[in-house]
């Protein structure tokens, strides 16, 4: 994982779910979680699943809070049971698990008041598989889409607040992969296919981190594929947003030693066309 957990947020609202709870449950001696169907009354299953949630012991607390959704489908803890489930699946790193139970809580409950949370927890859950940029992103795309329609749904709500901030580190992500396969074909001498990479960049990331580099190097592609205005175009956009940065040092020495230099750069400019 690259990025920081995103646990206390979704542990701190889920301690809040099961506390009113724990006065409704029946006392009793510790049992074995025995996952096999035993009939039990609903208030023993779940004593034991929020026993077992607070022994951090979450695999066993999501197996038996699956037990009182099944043995007790239309108790009034079946619906939370569901939504305990997903989080104690995603507690004990079970993503598929754990989006798979967020889904169907959302399924049979769309409209609950649980709702915003069932797909915060969809969306952590893609969001912590997320891979190195070396390896395929579809997990990556998967969190971004999950993020934004948490976002779009619930734009109020705090779960929507650390999407925003998670968004945007999903996307630095997804331009430091288009970087990584750009360089690569760059490395090559495949430059329409370093420049296409360096263009999405640009045009789909071009609030990342990694847009003034994307810049410089397509200022590189365009000279080595003999179109110097465009290299110079590139390098202007680059010097009118980020004037103060090593790419654009780089890049103008670059198109010094080419015999040219970028155009000046007063103000924010678009994009050089393709």
């Amino acid at each position: 994982m690259l990025f920081k957990k995103a646990r206390p947020l979704a542990a701190a609202v889920m301690v809040a779910m099961v506390l009113p709870l724990a006065a409704c449950a029946t006392a009793g001696k510790k049992t074995r979680a025995d996952t096999q169907y035993v009939a039990r009354d609903v208030n023993t299953l779940y004593r034991l699943a929020r026993e077992r949630l607070e022994q951090r012991d979450y695999a066993a607390a999501a197996a038996v809070f699956d037990e009182v959704e099944r043995q007790h489908p239309y108790s009034i803890w079946a619906r939370r049971a569901q939504l305990m489930s997903a989080f104690s699946y995603y507690a004990a790193r079970d993503y598929t698990k754990s989006i798979d139970s967020a889904r169907r809580f959302l399924s049979i409950h769309p409209g609950n008041k649980d709702a915003p949370y069932a797909y915060y927890l969809i969306a952590l859950s893609y969001y912590e598989q997320i891979e190195d940029v070396t390896r395929d992103q579809t997990t990556t795309r998967q969190a971004l889409d999950s993020l934004g329609e948490l976002v779009r749904r619930y734009p109020s709500t705090r779960y929507a607040s650390d999407a925003r901030l998670k968004v945007d580190l999903v996307r630095d992500h997804l331009a430091g992969k288009e970087m990584e396969v750009g360089r690569f074909y760059q490395r090559r001498g495949q430059w329409l296919a370093a420049a296409s990479r360096f263009r999405m960049v640009i045009d789909d990331y071009q609030t990342t981190s990694h847009a003034p580099e994307a810049l410089m190097r397509l200022t590189e592609t365009y000279l080595a594929l003999g179109v110097p205005e465009e290299a110079r175009k590139a390098a202007a956009v680059l010097g009118a947003n980020y004037p103060n940065s090593k790419w654009y040092e780089r890049a103008y020495a670059l198109m010094q030693r080419h015999g040219s230099s970028p155009a000046p750069a007063t103000a924010a400019a678009p994009a050089p066309a393709a």
